[in-house]
């Protein structure tokens, strides 16, 4: 069951208490632990609320026009955002993951904090309705409805609202080579965008080479 830190956690991004104590321990759970219940029944869940949330969001306060509404509705529900949404409110280290996955940067993988953040909006929406998702994604993703004006993003995040911004494909990450004992690995990472480019990087962690890959993919073609 969940640890009174998992409780004040949740609690505190949720607006309540923790009701159901498994589903909650199933949202915060990796596949790679071996756990029959885990998070990805939720997180399929959780997009499409986040999805109707950040849609309706955006349609109540923008007189836009629909194509530049979904521009940004892509850009707001993006792996990349969710995840820098998820850094923000410090979810890696609630995560429940396996050995290899916090080994090889789990905890800071966007793919892995997105999923976890979109299975948390649904067991919210599971344990308490639309009303209470609704208000939870508001509640976390207000300083990304407004642009969090004068504050560096994470690099893939950039790189990802560049791409929504540009029309083009999602960038697509790659893992092109991994060297060395596993105390001292080296990870090479591709990152390109369909009819753009790509961009190479090495770092000590699989993670961080995706990090440094799209720095250097914004250096080249941003």
């Amino acid at each position: 069951m969940l640890d009174a830190q998992d409780r004040a956690f949740i609690a505190r991004i949720s607006g309540a208490e923790p009701v159901d104590e498994a589903l909650w321990l199933a949202a915060l759970t990796h596949g790679s632990t071996g756990e029959k219940r885990n998070y990805e029944r939720l997180e399929f869940l959780g997009d499409r609320v986040l999805g109707l949330s950040v849609a309706e969001w955006l349609f109540e306060n923008s007189e836009e026009a629909e194509g530049r509404l979904s521009q940004r509705l892509n850009a707001l529900v993006a792996r990349a955002t969710c995840a820098q949404v998820a850094r923000g409110i410090e979810l890696g280290p609630r995560m429940r993951l396996g050995k290899q996955a916090r080994d090889d940067g789990g905890q800071d993988s966007d793919n892995i904090l997105g999923d976890v953040m979109e299975a948390l909006i649904g067991a919210c929406f599971i344990e308490r309705g639309f009303d209470a998702g609704k208000a939870m994604v508001r509640g976390l993703w207000a300083g990304e409805m407004q642009g969090k004006a004068g504050k560096r993003k994470h690099p893939k995040s950039a790189l990802q609202e560049w791409a929504a911004g540009n029309r083009r494909r999602m960038p697509e990450y790659k893992l092109v080579d991994r060297s060395g004992p596993d105390h001292a690995s080296k990870f090479t990472v591709e990152v390109s965008i369909h009819n753009v480019g790509s961009a190479r990087a090495v770092a000590n962690s699989k993670q961080d080479a995706e990090t440094q890959a799209a720095e250097e993919f914004m250096r080249k073609f941003g």
